[in-house]
């Protein structure tokens, strides 16, 4: 059984792909208890709700910020549930004018949850209604156009607002400093992706192997979404070139035809470190250059490959470009020249 069609790119992007959205939504975890990870942001959620909860107010608005993958949907959505409210969920890019936010503002019911993702691609317009609402619980409508145009402040019930980022450092001072409590999200430790992949191997009624676990969970670039998608790929190839059970074998013979290698590099990775060795000898060289060396988009170079590599110490930053470290040449078997990043400087004892 296969869940649609997936390139090897697809497999290890932190983005949501549209087949993922229907079996993501029967993995995401109901309740605080069920969230496997990010243990402080769950303590600290955990006291936020409880505290608002024992007072009978909604709790202060809340900026949940992190990397693609890591659960920022499913903790809006264990938000409401913890409260005991309904959630509305839009995203930045919809709310393209003031009107359309005053429309969903006016709609909620006392306690309501307004879930915003990638809140901060949020329109101006809207950006600045949002300022009032957060704070005062109203919004202004303005009626008709021109010198004869009139504000009608318009009352809004109480509200929580959840909002999600991946990129908290574009979110402007006054819509960041209205948000009560801010979540860091973490990349996941191997040891938590296999909590994740064993509770989604139960709900997908897989037949996942302690040492199939760890295989995948390494593999999976410390996200979850990754580490879920994966699970379903080496399922597929279980059940067709196998007896359905995930073992170790079983998930490094699936891996190596989906091009995921024992870093959790696909093609599209280990494209953008050859290009910047042997093209360009290393770097420094521009993002939009790598992109077009490899025959992809700069922004998918820039938001899917380069933040693990970077993680991986594979691939620096610096004011001139990119630049490939010690760590990449090795990776690729090749000698790194001695100003490559990370090199190990020689001691007394090298020959």
């Amino acid at each position: 059984m296969h869940d649609g069609p997936v390139t090897d790119e697809d497999a290890l992007s932190p983005l949501a792909e549209p087949e993922d959205r229907d079996v993501e939504a029967t993995l995401r975890p109901k309740r605080l208890s069920e969230f496997v990870g990010q243990a402080r942001v769950r303590e600290q959620l955990e006291l936020v709700l409880e505290g608002a909860m024992r007072r009978g107010a909604p709790p202060d608005h809340v900026l949940l910020s992190g990397p693609p993958g890591l659960g920022k949907t499913s903790l809006s959505m264990i938000i409401a549930a913890e409260l005991g409210s309904a959630i509305r969920i839009t995203s930045g890019p919809a709310l393209e004018r003031a009107g359309d936010l005053a429309a969903m503002l006016s709609n909620l019911v006392e306690g309501d949850v307004l879930f915003i993702d990638e809140i901060h691609r949020i329109a101006r317009p809207a950006e600045e209604m949002l300022y009032l609402a957060m704070e005062d619980f109203r919004v202004d409508v303005v009626v008709g156009k021109g010198p004869g145009a009139t504000s009608i402040p318009l009352d809004i019930a109480p509200f929580t607002l959840v909002g999600a980022t991946t990129r908290s450092g574009v979110l402007t001072g006054p819509l960041r400093d209205r948000f009560g409590f801010t979540a860091h999200m973490e990349f996941y430790e191997p040891h938590e992706l296999e909590q994740v992949l064993a509770r989604s191997a139960t709900i997908l009624g897989v037949d996942l192997r302690p040492d199939g676990a760890v295989e995948i969970a390494r593999r999976s670039r410390g996200t979850p979404r990754i580490a879920n998608r994966l699970l379903r790929r080496v399922r597929d190839y279980a059940e067709v070139r196998a007896n359905g059970a995930v073992t170790v074998d079983v998930a490094r013979a699936a891996l190596e035809v989906y091009d995921v290698d024992e870093l959790g590099l696909d093609r599209l990775d280990r494209a953008v470190l050859n290009a910047l060795v042997k093209s360009f000898g290393g770097g420094p060289v521009g993002i939009s250059t790598l992109a077009v060396a490899v025959g992809e988009e700069s922004t998918t170079v820039e938001e899917v490959c380069e933040p693990y590599l970077v993680r991986a110490g594979m691939l620096a930053r610096t004011p001139r470009g990119r630049v490939a470290t010690a760590t990449a040449w090795a990776h690729l078997g090749l000698q790194a020249p001695s100003d490559a990043p990370g090199q190990a400087a020689p001691t007394l004892f090298d020959e």
